[in-house]
C-alpha cells in the first residue's frame, strides 16, 4: 500500500501543508481546531512522517546515542545495563526518536567522537563511565547529554540520574551488623567508577558507625567471574569473613558458588547482600539493594528528550533505593 503524503493529510483535514508540518514537529502555534483537524487525518490515513526528508530539513538525526564505555561482554551480561536500556528503549518509543549503541571500552584514534561531532546523533545518554574516559567528555562538549550516574569529574552543567549508593550501602551493611555479624567483608566494583567509589565509602561508614574494621575488600569489576574470584581470595586470608556486601547481583552470584563449592553455607556461615535487585536475586534468594533500574532508564531517555525540546531538567535526580530482605541475609 502507497505511503500517505502530507499533502493527503493536509487536504483532509481542510488545512494548508504548512499546518501539518506544525503539528508533525510539535509545534504549539496551531489552533485547536487545526491540531485536531489534521491528528484526525493521520490517524485516518495512517500517515507516518518522512524522517529523512525531516533529517534533511532541520539537520536533526532524530537518533540518540548510547554511550556505554565497557566491553561488549560486559555489556551484554549485565542485567542493571539491560534494565536501564530496556527502560531507554520503552521510553523511545513513545518518540519520534531511534536509539544508536555506541559501545567502546576505549576511543583509539577517536573515531566515536568524530561520529557524534559530524552529527551522528542529536544526544547522547552515558551509562557505565569510568574515570578514564577521557573520550566522554568530549562527546558532552559536542552534543547536549545526560548521564546515568554520577561522573568522577562531573560539571557544574551535567544532568544526572542516579540514586544515593553510599546510603544504600550503608543501610545494607547496617542490616549485616543487626544480624550479629562482625567480620564483614565487601567485593567492590571496578574502582575507576564512582558509582563503586561510593558504595565502598558507605560499607566503611557503616562499619564504622559500629566501631568495627572491615574484615576484607576485593575488587570484583562488576562480572561474574570477578566476583567468584573475589569471594576465593577473600576465603584465602587468616580469618574468613561471616558476611560479605557485594555491589552487584552479578558478582554476588559468583561469590556465593564459591562459597557454597567451600563447603560454607549461606547464609549460616556467611551471609550475603547484593546491589540491584536484578532478576538475578530473586532466582538466588539473594538479599538484594533494589535500585529502579528499568525506570532509571525511562527518565534518562526522557530527560534527553526534554533537552532536545528546549527545556531544562533539574541537574540533579537521586532515585530511591530499598533492602529487599531474601534467604541470603534474612531478618532476625
Amino acid at each position: 500500500m502507497p505511503r500517505s503524503t502530507i499533502e493527503e493529510v493536509a487536504a483532509l483535514a481542510g488545512v494548508s501543508r504548512s499546518t501539518v508540518s506544525r503539528v508533525v514537529n510539535g509545534s504549539t502555534a496551531v489552533s485547536p481546531e487545526a491540531l485536531a483537524a489534521v491528528q484526525t487525518a493521520i490517524a485516518q490515513l495512517n500517515y507516518a512522517p518522512n524522517r529523512a526528508a525531516r533529517s534533511l530539513a532541520s539537520r536533526q538525526t532524530y537518533a540518540i546515542g548510547l554511550v556505554v564505555p565497557e566491553d561488549t561482554t560486559r555489556f551484554f551480561g549485565d542485567p542493571f545495563l539491560a534494565s536501564v536500556v530496556a527502560g531507554i528503549s520503552a521510553r523511545l518509543a513513545d518518540s519520534d526518536y531511534i536509539l544508536n549503541l555506541l559501545i567502546a571500552s576505549d576511543d583509539p584514534g577517536g573515531k566515536m567522537v568524530r561520529f557524534v561531532r559530524n552529527g551522528g546523533v542529536d544526544a547522547a545518554i552515558i551509562v557505565s563511565h569510568h574515570t578514564s574516559d577521557s573520550f566522554v567528555g568530549s562527546i558532552a562538549d559536542a552534543v547536549p547529554v545526560v548521564f546515568g550516574g554520577r561522573r568522577s569529574n562531573a560539571q557544574d552543567s551535567d544532568i544526572i540520574i542516579d540514586v544515593d549508593n553510599v546510603a544504600a550501602a550503608r543501610d545494607a551493611v547496617a542490616h549485616l551488623i543487626a544480624l550479629g555479624r562482625r567480620r564483614i567483608a565487601t567485593i567492590t566494583g571496578t574502582m575507576t567508577m564512582s558509582v563503586s567509589i561510593d558504595r565502598r565509602d558507605g560499607f566503611l561508614a557503616a562499619l564504622a558507625d559500629a566501631g568495627l574494621e572491615p574484615a576484607g575488600e576485593v575488587d570484583g569489576d562488576f562480572s561474574e567471574q570477578g566476583g567468584a574470584d573475589a569471594a576465593a581470595r577473600l576465603l584465602e586470608q587468616p580469618e574468613r569473613p561471616d558476611a560479605i556486601f557485594i555491589a552487584s547481583d552479578l558478582m554476588a552470584r559468583g561469590a556465593i558458588g564459591v562459597l557454597r563449592s567451600a563447603g560454607l553455607r549461606v547464609p549460616e556461615d556467611v551471609a550475603v547482600i547484593g546491589f540491584d535487585d536484578s532478576a538475578l536475586a530473586a532466582a538466588s534468594d539473594l538479599t538484594s539493594v533494589r535500585q529502579p533500574m528499568f525506570h532509571q532508564g525511562e527518565m534518562l531517555a526522557g530527560m534527553i528528550i526534554d533537552v532536545l525540546a528546549g527545556r531544562r531538567p533539574a541537574p540533579l535526580t537521586i532515585l530511591p533505593t530499598e533492602l529487599v530482605v531474601r534467604g541470603s541475609a534474612p531478618a532476625v
